[in-house]
């Protein structure tokens, strides 16, 4: 393995790879509904190809193996030799799966592991003709079939091409032509020959047969070829004056093709479309040291032909690849100047100095427009979430014997580049669940009268400063007397608790540690964790989550997470002398109460609100303490916050209101304090802890 490579191209192998192959594996499984989609096969052909290229520069043989084999097995299917089928698509997508793990060892500098000789074999199989493949010698001598479809032809059609234009033009009466790379070049290895041809003038020969289509004007006036191969040289260049599948619009593949000019091919054998005009020069025209340093130089000239639209204004000129912890730090910065403006405003208020408010005003807009625009640079769109989704859910179908339709909505929905990694494994957790408890088994599901394939929807959208994420499925449902039979039987609840319990409630017990419905566990599901986790990660975003479902029509999971972690819109409220923050994504309501008009129910202090029962708590007693001797008042404002769907009363002493912070983590001694999410500066210079509303009930309550 090759590391000794210049480190920023290897940062750009990266980079480019990591994009192809995460797109790879949703290209893959749109493919297996979509089988004759020939746009897709040429785009996954493309990807294992530009991958390939990529690891062969940096002398990455292993992958390149693999990619290799890939690549041909999409070369038989684009030019429509054989059918996509399930057990291709399997071997294809365990090709996937060992090209990501080299890819991550490739990343951490590690030694490659190559993929199973079996797989390879099996996909050297799969990369032959449905039927029985033609041999070398049946091979017809005139246009490639593979020109005709997708604008390429494989090494052995290109050798017996040219050897066809050699046989033609070897007539003791026929002059020496360009298609006669064996009479020219001895004549330009002399030196002398002045009616020969020149190296660009062959390159564009090549280049004319491989199918590009680039220089059809300049060889069709200067090669007097046989009429035969004339009309497959003219066929192969109508075919690739389509552009279906040129592979010239990168220029990173633009540079390899002109490395592998110059006989670098990472493999002894043929490796693909782009190295192939490389290597049939070098087999035909050994006797011309002369001419192999021009070669690279004709590449150049191929490349500078007319190109497609969509390479008039190359990306390189408008992007910039930042470094994530460059970012952080600017957003960083940009916390501390939101906590001065807060500062600063703060003490405006209490000047009566026109100019001061005036400047305190501009800082503010000039501020919260800065805030917004450094956080647009850490938004990705949620697609890089959503993209593995159709794989595992392809997969899970396959094992579980059930037929499941995958739809996703609101892919380009953007949010902070934390919450995107963040939430990759909850929301894969609720996707897999969606397939195995609530996706019915096909014939189940015929006999309720629907279709056999069921369907889950993903769908993202923005609503003001949080994203509403679903997870939504056609199947059975939950069935709310299960949950509550469950429920005592795992020792949850007592009986005549868990038949007062709502429906909603019994829907929400699913997230309860070691709580499941399945009778037996598997290697999918049945401990009772997954749930659980997804509860917790989310309630660490500052997030909700909660579950509406209809017994035999299916379930609908709803998250709702802030936009950014970096920047908090809270409550300000004030215990004794203590400031504490409030999330403002759990306040409900606030308002003032008469504390002697509570209620006790179960044990528990309640208020009743428009008909509606509030376990209240007094949470100074639990965060400040209660001094000697010191009364309780009898009013004080209440705020109603939420988590999911479980609403409770705080009792606080003051409300401040509601004001931007910036999260700063604890100190390690205060580190791991229930119900604390961390500190921040209030306007008026003082430390204000921001309350966990979970962890803070699950704690003290």
């Amino acid at each position: 393995m090759a590391f000794d490579a210049d480190d920023e191209i290897l940062q750009d192998f990266l980079v480019e790879a990591g994009e192809i192959l995460e797109k790879l594996s949703e290209q893959l499984v749109d493919l297996e509904r979509n089988p004759d989609d020939s746009d897709l096969l040429n785009a996954i052909f493309r990807g294992f190809h530009t991958v390939k290229g990529g690891a062969g520069f940096l002398q990455l043989e292993a992958l390149v193996n693999c990619c290799h084999s890939a690549e041909n097995v999409f070369d038989i299917l684009r030019n429509h030799k054989r059918k996509v089928d399930s057990e291709l698509m399997d071997v294809v997508l365990e090709t996937l799966d060992h090209v990501n793990a080299m890819f991550d060892q490739v990343r951490n500098g590690e030694s490659l592991t190559p993929a199973p000789d079996e797989l390879i074999a099996s996909l050297d199989a799969f990369a032959e003709p449905a039927g029985e493949a033609p041999s070398r010698e049946d091979a017809p001598t005139g246009a490639p079939q593979s020109a005709e479809d997708g604008g390429d032809i494989t090494d052995e059609e290109f050798e017996q091409l040219l050897d066809a234009l050699q046989d033609g033009s070897a007539a003791p009466d026929s002059p020496a032509t360009a298609a006669d790379p064996v009479q020219a070049e001895p004549a330009a290895g002399g030196g002398s020959g002045d009616d020969d041809i020149t190296d660009d003038e062959f390159e564009a020969l090549l280049d004319q047969l491989h199918g590009k289509g680039q220089f059809a004007g300049a060889v069709a006036a200067d090669e007097p070829a046989p009429a035969a191969d004339t009309n497959a040289a003219a066929s192969t260049s109508e075919s690739a004056a389509a552009g279906d599948d040129l592979i010239t619009d990168d220029e990173f593949e633009k540079l390899l093709d002109e490395l592998h000019g110059k006989g670098g091919a990472p493999t002894a054998a043929g490796t693909g479309e782009t190295e192939k005009p490389a290597e049939e020069p070098a087999k035909a025209k050994p006797a011309a040291p002369k001419s192999e340093p021009k070669k690279p130089e004709s590449k150049p000239a191929a490349s500078a032909a007319p190109a497609p639209a969509r390479d008039a204004s190359p990306v390189a000129e408008t992007t910039v690849r930042v470094d994530t912890k460059r970012l952080d730090d600017i957003m960083n910065m940009v916390g501390e100047l939101v906590l001065v403006r807060n500062r600063l405003q703060r003490l405006g208020a209490s000047s009566e100095d026109e100019h001061m408010h005036k400047a305190v005003s501009n800082l503010d807009v000039v501020t919260t427009d800065l805030q917004a625009a450094v956080m647009q640079t850490r938004m990705q769109p949620i697609k890089k979430v959503f993209g593995r989704f159709p794989r595992v859910v392809r997969d899970l179908a396959r094992s579980l014997k059930k037929e499941v339709n995958l739809v996703m909505h609101g892919e380009d929905t953007d949010l902070d580049k934390n919450l995107v990694e963040a939430l990759s494994d909850p929301l894969v957790h609720l996707v897999r669940n969606s397939v195995d408890h609530g996706i019915e088994a096909p014939d189940v599901r015929e006999k309720a009268g629907k279709p056999r394939q069921g369907t889950v929807t993903l769908s993202a959208e923005q609503e003001g400063d949080h994203i509403l994420l679903a997870i939504e499925d056609d199947g059975a449902g939950m069935d709310p007397d299960v949950l509550r039979r469950k429920a005592v039987e795992k020792g949850i609840y007592e009986q005549d608790a868990a038949d007062r319990l709502t429906d909603n409630e019994c829907f929400n017990l699913i997230f309860s540690a070691g709580f499941s419905t399945k009778e037996q566990i598997s290697d999918v599901s049945g401990r009772g964790v997954g749930m659980d986790v997804v509860k917790t990660k989310i309630g660490q975003l500052n997030g909700q989550i909660s579950i509406v479902s209809e017994l035999g029509k299916g379930s609908r999971i709803i998250i709702k997470v802030p936009l950014t972690l970096a920047i908090m819109p809270t409550l300000m409220i004030m215990l004794g002398d203590q400031s504490f923050a409030l999330p403002l994504v759990n306040v409900v309501e606030i308002f003032h109460l008469d504390l002697t008009k509570t209620n006790i129910v179960d044990g528990r202090e309640c208020i009743v609100v428009r008909d509606k029962v509030f376990p209240l708590f007094h949470i100074k007693r639990w965060l400040v303490g209660k001094g000697q001797g010191q009364e309780e008042p009898t009013n004080a404002h209440v705020v109603i916050v939420a988590m999911g769907t479980k609403q409770v009363g705080f009792v606080v002493d003051q409300l401040v209101g509601q004001e931007e912070v910036v999260i700063k983590p604890l100190g390690r001694a205060l580190q791991g304090t229930p119900g604390m999410a961390g500190a921040t500066i209030t306007g008026d210079g003082r430390i204000a802890l921001i309350i966990d509303v979970p962890s803070l009930l699950q704690h003290y309550s």
